[in-house]
């Protein structure tokens, strides 16, 4: 019996994470095999990318190693091209297969667990491929902490006015958790490095928030929506509401209100979509390209086969308000999902974040493990408790049990909870350790661009570079 899981992310790692204490028995004794199939050999805890962008976090304790947390499983990484599940069979295109210049590898497989999470949606803006950068992964969070300094450098080295300016603003596009959260964070970073620059000041930098709807932070409420855009503001940070961004040709980014703004930094946050890999699966898909599954988080209509997180549209069982999250954790941003509907109507499927990722696999850890000893399922329901958001370092909004909390209080609730949340205790202990030291020394101002680049030293030494040496 081989269970295939394809996606390491959350749902994913959790999955294969229960599975492997499920199915001990089975695993030991050699009649079940749990094979997880993802793009990076880590997954990546989210919650944690804005302050791994504002230094508070090493990017190692970001991640969390599949190997090490999966020693039972079997972990390749690769992805999934192809996929016959009439013939139990998944085509997976892995490093060596690429060296090899093959098709992939055949996986057979008994029992199918689809959890590809999912990838930013980039609307067709002019100039937004080209110029924006994303907020998904641990290499987009480091990059962009490195990409804030280096501007910070430049302003602070030229005498060109409008390079100067074009370098200090910083534009957001999105109101959700991951644009909020990012921009707070690294605002809060920027404006401790400032007292490092002898010619840059706070309130030479301009930091701009586009959201296209009329409030920010929608889970935690109008009221802590509200309190959050006055914190925001309050921080000289220019919050604008009801506005899109039309494109951002040329470095510059031109608003829907008319607002031309000249800036080397716009960070897209707007959204995300199922993953691409979907596609190629045959299975029954919804109007927005995710899996329709059941409430036992089976794909509709096929046997053998199950979803959940960000790429499964599973019935919300417990009809919960709009706006109202599962758990106190973060939403992955989604223009299609993680926002409440505009009609006002209850939800009815659950929304594609975080708080429900974590319960779904649960649930389908159990489930899968019922279905291979021949058990009973069970369906997937979880109510609204509520929701945390950090706006920087001592600053946060939080609505919890009816509670609502801001400043240190919901701060220090957000980082009590995804602590909690952090899988096993040697990554909680080190997570702990850090905010410990970091509470007790100042913090590490330094951009380590060149690891993007890391040959290229060697390549100026070989005489390859750029700045080729006269011979």
């Amino acid at each position: 019996m081989r269970i295939l899981v394809v996606g390491g992310g959350c749902v994913g790692m959790y999955t294969a994470l229960r599975l492997q204490r499920k199915l001990k028995r089975e695993l030991r004794q050699g009649t079940a095999e749990v094979v997880v199939v993802g793009p990076e050999p880590y997954m990546t805890y989210q919650p944690f990318l804005p302050e791994a962008a504002a230094g508070s976090l090493s990017p190692r304790h970001v991640v969390v190693p599949l190997r090490r947390v999966l020693p039972r499983c079997k972990v390749v990484i690769g992805e999934v091209t192809a996929l016959d599940h009439a013939a139990r069979t998944a085509t997976v295109q892995t490093l060596a297969t690429s060296e090899e210049h093959t098709g992939g590898i055949e996986v057979p497989y008994d029992e199918l667990v689809l959890a590809p999470g999912s990838v930013s949606r980039i609307l067709p803006l002019p100039g937004l491929a080209e110029s924006g950068i994303g907020f998904k992964t641990v290499e987009e969070a480091i990059g962009l902490r490195n990409h804030v300094l280096e501007q910070l450098d430049i302003a602070s080295s030229t005498r060109d006015p409008d390079v100067r300016d074009t370098a200090l603003t910083f534009v957001f596009v999105g109101g959700g958790y991951a644009g909020v959260e990012a921009l707070a964070e690294l605002e809060d970073m920027a404006r401790y490095a400032c007292r490092y620059y002898h010619n840059v000041k706070p309130g030479d930098m301009k930091w701009i928030l586009v959201e296209a709807t009329g409030r920010i932070l929608p889970e935690v409420g109008p009221e802590m929506g509200r309190y959050a855009v006055r914190e925001l503001r309050g921080r000289n940070i220019d919050v604008r509401l009801e506005t899109r961004l039309d494109s951002c040709e040329n470095r510059v980014a031109v608003l829907s209100d008319g607002t031309r703004l000249p800036t080397r930094t716009l960070v897209w946050t707007a959204g995300v979509k199922p993953h691409p890999v979907l596609a190629v699966t045959g299975l029954p898909l919804n109007e927005r390209g995710r899996l329709k599954c059941t409430a036992s988080l089976r794909v509709e209509g096929v046997e053998h086969a199950w979803g959940a997180g960000d790429a499964a549209a599973v019935p919300d069982l417990t009809a919960a308000p709009p706006a109202r999250p599962a758990e106190p954790d973060k939403s992955d941003e989604s223009g299609e999902s993680g926002e409440p509907d505009q009609s006002g109507e209850p939800r009815t499927e659950c929304a594609p974040n975080a708080q429900h990722a974590v319960r779904q696999a649960t649930v389908l850890a159990g489930n899968v493990a019922a279905a291979v000893r021949g058990g009973a399922v069970q369906d997937y329901a979880h109510k609204y408790v509520g929701s945390v958001a950090s706006l920087g370092l001592h600053k946060g909004v939080a609505h919890v049990y009816g509670r609502k909390l801001k400043g240190y209080p919901a701060w220090l609730m957000h980082r009590a909870y995804h602590l909690g949340r952090v899988p096993t205790f040697n990554r909680k202990a080190r997570v702990l350790a850090e905010w410990t030291l970091a509470g007790l020394f100042k913090r590490e101002i330094v951009s380590l661009g060149s690891l993007e680049h890391p040959r290229a030293e060697f390549e100026l030494a070989a005489g390859t570079g750029r700045h080729n040496e006269a011979s």
